[in-house]
Order: structure tokens, then sequence, then C-alpha cells
């Protein structure tokens, strides 16, 4: 594929998706549009060697693998989720003339600027229809309804100096001056999407995210700005990776949901959803402690690249540069689950796609994320490294990217082919 349908297919993957389930869905379709077969985790399951399979939990977790016989695979993990606002149960908040959406952070955001977008709607609806069943729905309301007006300076001399966000108070946003019903908007946000038979809302999993689309910017398109970069572009490269994947090549990609808050959960990569998946396609015992042992997993997420207003916040010897290639990061402590030997796997593969990778430690003085790998690492204990591509403005509304790093992870996760 070439970096240009690449981004091209990126940038309407990244817009078609400001949820979890909207990602886990989209993701769904595509892999049944290259041949992938569905599964239900409550259904008995009888595997075909020389099949591809699909199968989700939760609708925002998302796991897809060939099937060819094989007792050791390349596998490709990411996240669904992103920080945002998500709408409390009951959030219609009326004072002051204005109809407010009482909302909690998700997730460790940036909040400052959540301020003057413009926002929607969209997540997973329950409700009971006409005939007493319980049914769910996607919902996706796209017209900007909603907006955290910021405070004057006129009334906060001290807004460029030291201003703080009180995440009770300060980012509630404004929907309306008139009379507003939740669940009259929830009939109609339904009846967008199909729905005739709701006869009461039961439940909702809603969040606000920013109206503006992904973009390039920079003078030669050398960047792309978007919302939810964190970690949709690594489930985007991971999935284009699977669906190029020919069926003899034993590939598998999981894309959980909740890592953002820690991954406990049921569908969270501290969770049973991939090794239940794994014990299902080997026979027994024996046969899925070979797989884990023999295979290599390759945690995908975003890396820091180096703010150029901000250097001192790096260490000056492992400070990635945008559309320099993929970042190996490594941590000392095990935040990263990287190791020599997996970092030279990899490193083979870049090379012989002709690609160079860059590397990433935080500073010694400073404290580290993590991610999904070391967390998937000590619960099957599968050999694991950490990779990803350098990013600006990490867990803000709107992130930016280099515009040829995700298509040379896509290349190298292609070279990785036990073939």
């Amino acid at each position: 594929m070439t970096l240009e349908d690449f981004n091209a297919g990126l940038l309407g993957f990244l817009d078609a998706s400001p949820t979890p389930f909207h990602v886990t869905r989209n993701m769904a379709m595509m892999c049944e549009n290259a041949g992938f077969i569905k599964l239900d985790e409550s259904d008995k399951w009888s595997l075909e060697v020389g099949q591809k399979y699909y199968v989700t939990r939760n609708d925002s977790s998302i796991i897809a693998f060939t099937y060819p016989g094989s007792d050791e695979y390349v596998m490709m993990g990411a996240h669904t989720d992103s920080p945002n606002l998500k709408l409390k149960p009951s959030p219609v908040i009326e004072k002051n003339g204005l109809v407010q959406l009482g909302v909690e952070p998700y997730g460790g955001l940036l909040l400052n600027p959540w301020f003057d977008r413009d926002l929607s709607i969209a997540g997973k609806v329950v409700y009971e229809n006409f005939q007493g069943d319980i049914e769910e729905m996607l919902i996706d309301v796209q017209k900007p309804m909603a907006v955290i007006p910021s405070l004057a300076i006129h009334l906060d001399d001290k807004a460029n100096k030291d201003r703080t966000v009180n995440k009770q108070t300060d980012i509630v946003p404004i929907i309306t001056t008139e009379d507003f019903d939740f669940d009259i908007w929830i009939e109609w946000a339904l009846s967008k999407e199909g729905v005739r038979e709701c006869k009461k809302l039961l439940s909702h999993e809603l969040s606000l995210y920013d109206t503006q689309k992904a973009s390039f910017v920079g003078l030669h398109d050398d960047f792309i700005a978007s919302a939810r970069l964190d970690n949709l572009l690594s489930c985007y490269v991971s999935l284009i990776t699977i669906c190029s994947t020919d069926v003899s090549e034993p590939y598998l990609m999981v894309c959980s949901d909740h890592e953002e808050v820690g991954s406990e959960s049921t569908v969270g990569a501290a969770g049973s959803f991939l090794e239940s998946v794994l014990r299902r396609m080997t026979p027994d015992f024996e046969s899925f402690t070979q797989l884990t042992r023999k295979s290599l997993m390759v945690s995908c997420d975003n890396a820091h690249a180096i703010h150029p207003n901000y250097a001192s916040k790096h260490d000056e010897n492992h400070a990635p540069l945008i559309n320099k290639g993929v970042v190996v990061k490594v941590n000392a402590n095990q935040r990263y689950a990287s190791n020599s030997k997996t970092i030279s796997r990899f490193m083979m593969a870049a090379q012989k796609q002709g690609l160079s990778l860059q590397e990433f430690v935080t500073r010694s003085d400073m404290g580290c994320g993590s991610t999904i790998g070391p967390i998937t690492a000590t619960r099957l204990g599968i050999d694991t490294l950490d990779v990803g591509m350098p990013t600006f403005a990490m867990h803000s509304i709107r992130e930016l990217a280099g515009s040829k790093d995700a298509h040379q992870l896509y290349k190298i996760l292609l070279g990785l082919s036990l073939k």
C-alpha cells in the first residue's frame, strides 16, 4: 500500500471513530471486507485451518487472527480508547439561563485545549423497545452541539500565568438556552440511526468529541493533526497490516479498551480476552504454552517526540524526531516491555525494509507512562516490545504526528513475517 493510500484511509478512519465502540465497529467491518469470519465468544468454536477470524468483546475491544495451523504468531497490540470527557449518568444541569451537561474526565487528558471547541456527542445507548427487549445502538450526532467557553481574560488576570482547571466546575459544557429533555434527545439521536421503537432509555456510555476533522498540516503536509491519534494510529496500522497478510502467515491483532485508565477490566489488556482467544486457538495447555513462548507481541502506541520549545524535557540521546522513523521504547523499570531480544528482532525487520529506528527513554528524573506491553507480557508470558510513532501534544483534544512514520511501522510489521 502506498503512503498516499495509507494516509487517505487513516484520515477517514480517524474521523469515523469518535469512541472505542465506533473504532471497534469500523475495524470489524474492515476485517469482514478482508474475508475474516466473525466469531462469538458465547458460541462453541470450530476453527478451520486456512481461515481467518475476528471476535469482539463489549463492542469496544477486538481480536483478529489468521489461522494457518502455526504454533507461533506475530502479534500486534494497541488500544481503542483515548482520553475524553464522558457524560455522567444523569448529566443535565440547569442554571443561569443555560442547560449544561455534567461530565467526568476519562484518562489523563490535557484539559485546557477542550475550551472553545465545537463539540459533539457519540457512544453507546441501551434502551427498552416496545416488546420489552433490551437493545443497544451506537450513536454519533456529528453536529456541534456543545461548547466549553473560556472565562474572558478581563475576569481572570492570571489566565496566561498559572491557569488551572477544576474538573468538577470549570469544564461543564453548555448546550442550549431552551428547555431540554435528555430522554427525548436520546430518542431523537436513536431515530437518526434508524431506531423507531425506543420505549425507555436504560443506560448510556456517551462522550464528547471535537468535530474538527483530521487533516494534513505543514508546508509539505508534514504532519497529521487529529483527535485520538493516541492510539488510533496504532489501531489503524495493526488493522491494515493484518488485512494485508496472507492467511498462510500467522498474524494476530488485539486492540483493547480501557488502556488509558489502567487496562483492568473485562475488555482491557489486563483482562482475560486475549488469553481466552489463544486458549481456544490451541488444542491443549501444552500447545497454548508453546504458542505463547514462541510468539512475539509488538505493543504499538505513541511516543513523545522532542518538542522544539521544551527540548529540556527529553533525554538528549533518546529524543525522537517527527518523520524520522518508528520509535523503540525502553525503560529499565519495565514500564515498557522491550528487551534486547525483542528489540533485535524488530531491528532486523526494519533493516530488511531499509528503514531506521529511533529510541525513546524518559529522563531519569521524570516519571514514565506505560502501555499494554508490560501488562500483556506479565499475564501471558509473551516476549514483547514497545514501539510507537513520534507525537506532539499527547492526550490533548488535538494531537500531532508525522505523516510518514505510521506507514513505516506498517512496513516493518509486515516484515516480521515468520516465513
